[in-house]
């Protein structure tokens, strides 16, 4: 019985192994049927660019495969490409599975026609003719748009094709710095002719094919805000001077801050009088003509601006006597003495020096003492008049050492001396602080910067109803690398430990260009436009550069 049963089993199996081995084999082919080829790519030889790439054009009723090259090439340049620069060429296919090509291609000769055959899964065959041609560009867009001299970017819609410039005055006639796609023109060409902002204007860009148009309508505009502080993403370096082969600075050292007005930078350089940048541009404008009463090292050492175009200038004591503020009212004005501390002794001040609000009307003028007792001082003005010729002597808490030569200290109000305001120190805890201004004790702190590197400027400002901190870290070695700007939201002090931008190392110090910043000093400055919708950064590093940072709160 046991051997009848094995006997069956057998059978089955044996059955069930034959009927699947009588099974169709699986069709591999497609179902739905392609045409082979899906396109060329072509490259010359040994050039290693990234634009070295030029797709392909197939009519596949009429077996053509048209190589596209460009007019010019590199397509930015004024190089002409002809067709015996197309003699020898790679050429790559991209096809479908289990589809061949005969001849192989590796180089051919576009000047001359060139036919190949491509075999599909289903061993069908066509032939296709390669041809080359050089095609001029149909690209017609404005890529950018300014009117550099107004300090207004305009924000282009491409959908739309408009291009908004925000401005709640008039704008008038002006020039505008405009960039278009490579071989376009424009009509009418507002770079050449001065046009009238105020009203619509209409420019058309025409391709370098003569043939493909578009139409741009310019116009003033005043959009909404965000909610609340800048636009994610809106950060963008307007300009970048350095200070000796731009400005012509050559001597080391020597320039240790900036003082922003409405219109102007002004570059402190301490044996000269100093020159003026143009505040949108960074242009050089000119020197100012009158102050030779205060020029030299350690009388002109340090300067800042005010909220109402004064700009404040300190010398460095003791080492040039008491200590003292000189304001002059404007580019062109001549220094006048307004703080004369007679009793400042041997008290080590002057290389920092911070103002919040105008001296014409209310401000608090603050100075970081040096040395090793975390001191400042800070003189009161209540309309347009100082308080006082000796200033209050403030000690912070929260603050480990000393921070030496290094210190700034800016407050967050113009009138009330209880108010929070924020330090930039060398020394621990390393880290920017934000203090509580009727207890003056650490409230919150940045993120720690490494002991190589010296933090000694900061400044505040509140655009779109955020307030914003800015500080600096400084290398002055002739080894490693720093030299940063870092922007913080003072919204909260959790908003407050990670700076919302920085500026790239390695771009903007004493050591990137030449001049190692010894000393370790450089400034930053933060302004509000005067319509509310941009913020700038302003910042230098001695030996180094100038740079512009501009933030926006455009709802866009």
């Amino acid at each position: 019985m046991k051997k009848n049963i094995l006997t069956i089993i057998a059978i089955c199996c044996s059955v069930v192994f034959i009927m699947n081995g009588c099974q169709q084999v699986e069709d591999l082919t497609p179902s739905v049927s392609r045409d082979g080829i899906n396109s060329l790519t072509a490259s010359f030889y040994g050039d290693e660019s990234s634009e070295n790439s030029f797709t392909s054009e197939i009519d596949y009723e009429r077996g053509i495969i048209t190589i596209v090259f460009p007019y010019n090439y590199p397509r930015t340049s004024d190089n002409v490409l002809t067709m015996d620069d197309l003699k020898n060429v790679r050429i790559e296919a991209n096809l479908d599975d289990n589809v061949t090509i005969s001849p192989p291609l590796l180089y051919l000769d576009l000047t001359k026609e060139n036919f190949i055959t491509v075999t599909d899964q289903s061993k069908n065959k066509k032939e296709y003719k390669i041809i080359a041609e050089i095609r001029k560009s149909a690209e017609a867009r404005i890529t950018s748009f300014e009117l550099r001299s107004l300090g207004i970017s305009g924000i282009i819609d491409e959908e739309l094709k408009t291009i908004s410039l925000i401005s709640l005055e008039d704008i008038g006639e002006a020039l505008a710095e405009v960039n278009i796609s490579h071989g376009a023109t424009l009509d009418p060409d507002p770079r050449t002719v001065a046009l009238n902002y105020d009203e619509e204007v209409s420019i058309t860009v025409t391709a370098q094919n003569g043939v493909s148009k578009s139409v741009y309508k310019v116009q003033k505009d005043v959009p909404n805000k965000v909610d609340f502080g800048m636009r994610t993403g809106s950060a963008k370096v307007l300009w970048t001077k350095t200070i000796m082969a731009d400005l012509g600075l050559s001597e080391l050292h020597m320039t240790t801050g900036i003082a922003v007005t409405k219109d102007y930078v002004v570059v402190n350089t301490r044996n000269q009088p100093s020159k003026y940048l143009d505040r949108r541009t960074g242009a050089i404008v000119g020197t100012m003509p009158n102050m030779g009463s205060i020029v030299g090292s350690l009388t002109n050492f340090f300067a800042t601006a005010d909220d109402g175009d004064n700009i404040l200038v300190c010398n460095l004591a003791p080492n040039a006597g008491t200590f003292k503020v000189w304001n002059i009212k404007g580019v062109n004005g001549t220094p006048e003495l307004l703080i004369d501390w007679s009793g400042s002794g041997s008290t080590a001040i002057g290389r920092k020096l911070s103002v919040k609000g105008s001296i014409d009307g209310d401000a608090i003028i603050t100075a970081a003492i040096m040395g090793a007792d975390r001191t400042f001082a800070r003189w009161q003005v209540i309309e347009g008049v100082l308080q006082s010729q000796t200033p209050e002597i403030v000690t912070i808490n929260g603050i480990d050492g000393g921070w030496g030569n290094n210190a700034d200290v800016v407050y967050t109000s113009a009138t009330d001396l209880d108010a929070d305001y924020f330090v930039s120190y060398y020394a621990p805890p390393r880290k920017f602080a934000w203090v509580n201004g009727s207890t003056n004790t650490v409230k919150a702190l940045g993120p720690e910067i490494n002991a190589n590197w010296i933090q000694n400027a900061a400044d505040y400002v509140v655009f779109n109803k955020c307030p914003y901190a800015a500080s600096n870290s400084v290398n002055s070695f002739t080894w490693g690398s720093d030299d940063s700007i870092y922007l913080f939201d003072a919204s909260g002090t959790s908003t407050f430990t990670t700076p919302v931008w920085q500026a790239p190392i390695g771009l903007y110090g004493g050591k990137d260009h030449g001049g190692v910043n010894a000393n370790g000093t450089g400034d930053v400055i933060l302004k509000v436009s005067d319509d509310g919708y941009y913020m700038y950064l302003y910042f230098m590093f001695t030996n180094g550069a100038i740079v512009c940072v501009q933030y926006d709160c455009l709802d866009i």
